[in-house]
């Protein structure tokens, strides 16, 4: 019996460490959970009212205000179902081992009920105060992300489509809580561009990682470096050839503009999506935000294709 026990202790798998709960709030450690730095890409609920000159209309910025913190509340609710369910699987890895359910701080019963409250409460807040177009996407798109939770992000190929796709919802959702027809243009060079970021931060994880068992999620492991690059190099071309197309529509002639602005914006596009692509090129694209903001030469042409968009967009 004792060299059975014996036997037994020696063959047993050797759990991780559990992390020292960090001190702090309940209140404090949901707040963590989803992911306050995430939410700046809910202000893509912008683009489309911005693309069509909307942004400045009549009621339009208390609409869009509500439309972001909807689509806040629901990716919250994913966040906290997600890290709830991969608590045991985030304590061996060496950085989201601190979140706060991996952590303790967040009893996991309490991140699922959050998160199912939010998820069931924000799709009937949108179909009471926004458009039924609004609330069905905010339906889909927690059927999506909860999906990609459960299994999809453990499925090549698909897991790019969720989060490229979940990009191109907040996206759109800005244009149906208006009203505003969706262009073709807007689409492509939206749902491209956003897949170029997506594959560009797969292709850095899988070279960042590269070699360090338990550091990662273990899909990077089936995905080639090769095949990201493949993805992202395609993505910016498509994303590239769907912008000029919007630029030249017209025949490249401007109206009542002072310079053609359509035109010269494609200029400062191309430039940022080459500078973002030194990034992406060095396994250096890790958040979109965090590359933006993170590089001044990055955000000054930004800043510049922006102020060139809005003229475009205006007819100045």
């Amino acid at each position: 019996m004792a060299e059975a026990l014996l036997h037994q202790q020696r063959t047993r798998r050797p759990q991780p460490p559990r992390p020292p709960v960090r001190p702090g709030t309940l209140l404090g450690g949901l707040l963590r959970t989803a992911r306050p730095r995430q939410w700046i890409k809910n202000v893509l609920v912008v683009a489309a009212p911005a693309a069509a000159g909307r942004l400045f209309a009549p009621h339009t910025p208390a609409r869009l205000a509500l439309v972001f913190v909807l689509f806040t509340a629901c990716s919250a609710a994913v966040y906290l179902v997600n890290d709830a369910r991969d608590a045991e699987a985030d304590r061996a890895h060496p950085t989201k081992r601190h979140r706060p359910v991996a952590a303790g701080q967040v009893p996991a019963p309490v991140a699922y009920a959050v998160g199912g409250a939010l998820a069931v409460l924000a799709p009937l807040a949108a179909a009471r105060l926004t458009t039924p177009a609004v609330a069905a996407l905010l339906a889909a798109y927690l059927v999506m992300q909860l999906a990609y939770c459960l299994s999809l992000k453990h499925v090549l190929v698909l897991d790019l489509v969720v989060v490229t796709t979940g990009f191109l919802m907040r996206a759109t959702a800005g244009g149906l809580a208006l009203g505003i027809p969706l262009s073709r243009w807007f689409l492509i060079t939206t749902g491209f561009g956003a897949l170029f970021m997506v594959a560009a931060k797969r292709y850095s994880e899988a070279v960042q990682m590269a070699g360090r068992p338990g550091a990662t999620r273990a899909l990077l492991t089936e995905y080639t470096t090769g095949y990201l690059r493949f993805v992202w190099q395609l993505a910016a071309g498509v994303a590239v050839l769907g912008y000029c197309l919007w630029a030249l529509e017209e025949g490249g002639v401007a109206h009542t503009s002072l310079l053609p602005w359509r035109q010269l914006s494609v200029v400062a596009f191309v430039l940022a999506v080459l500078r973002y692509a030194v990034f992406a090129d060095r396994g250096a694209a890790g958040e979109p935000e965090e590359v933006v903001l993170g590089d001044r030469a990055l955000a000054l042409i930004a800043l510049a294709w922006l102020a060139m968009y809005g003229l475009a967009v205006a007819d100045w």
